[in-house]
């Protein structure tokens, strides 16, 4: 595996190798989760690249940036193992001028619920994303659907903006206990990791209420709501189409239901596609 953190050196590791790119960026702090993708980008591609970058600019005042885990051995480690090629860590300043160029987010679509509560994250978001599918040249890119209104995001950008990169959805990944993972989980406090199991309960209890015929989205919400109790604050739960346009009714192949909470220090998220 080649460790590369300036442009240049990532151009001529790219030079060396032939076929398609399967790339897949992360912040680092990596886990089981970035492994699937990570797998699954080792199975369709000649060559693999991950890049680790913290991104600030998806970081809103008063966020965790600066205590947002960081494991730069530790996670060099694992993608030698999973098989990774080569693996980019830039710095802030190779990836951003003083005066940038931005990408903005949908006026609709980026300032809806994880766009309300953190707006702004998502111009941050597409603008490293454009960045680094650029930089990799990457015939395919991977991103998880626990993230479902980010991959929405970056889909339409590169719809709109006419990228040759086909973006691949990636199954969410979950502990034993059910937890969804995420990095942030390294934040829970055993007792706060007991109550955090709430939202994937609240999902589960969704989707039996739908098995059983419960379409109605208030009645769902209502049944969620009283799990997600457990939760410090419950930001929101949304039931919507694949287009994020909120529902009335669950769309059996159509519906996205999600849930923001925090629990503890940590903001979660989480969702079900049914």
């Amino acid at each position: 595996m080649e460790i590369v953190r300036s442009i240049e050196a990532l151009h001529a590791a790219r030079q060396k190798r032939e076929g398609s790119i399967g790339f897949v960026p992360t912040m680092g702090a990596l886990h089981e989760g970035h492994l699937s993708l990570i797998r699954q980008a080792r199975a369709e591609n000649d060559t693999v690249i991950v890049s680790i970058f913290v991104n600030p600019t998806q970081f809103l005042e008063g966020e965790d940036l600066d205590a947002y885990p960081r494991r730069e051995a530790a996670d060099a480690k694992i993608c030698e193992v999973a098989g990774v090629d080569i693996l980019f860590m830039p710095t802030v300043e190779t990836m951003y001028e003083s005066d940038e160029l931005c990408i903005g987010a949908p006026a609709r679509r980026g300032y809806i619920l994880e766009g309300a509560k953190r707006p702004g994250h998502f111009d941050g978001m597409l603008q490293v994303v454009m960045k680094l599918l650029n930089l990799s040249g990457a015939t395919r890119a991977y991103f998880g659907k626990k993230d479902a209104q980010q991959l929405a995001l970056i889909q339409q950008m590169v719809r709109n903006y006419f990228l040759p990169t086909q973006i691949v959805a990636c199954e969410i990944v979950r502990d034993s206990d059910g937890l969804a993972l995420s990095s942030r989980n390294a934040y829970l406090r055993p007792e706060e990791r007991r109550r955090a199991l709430c939202l994937s309960r609240s999902l589960k209890k969704a989707t039996e209420l739908i098995q059983s015929g419960t379409l109605e989205s208030a009645a769902i919400e209502a049944a969620m709501a009283e799990i997600l109790s457990e939760a410090d604050r419950v930001e929101y739960i949304a039931i919507v189409d694949r287009d994020f346009n909120a529902l009335e009714q669950v769309e059996i192949g159509n519906t996205i239901i999600l849930v923001a909470a925090w629990v503890g220090k940590p903001r979660l998220i989480d969702n079900i596609w049914v």
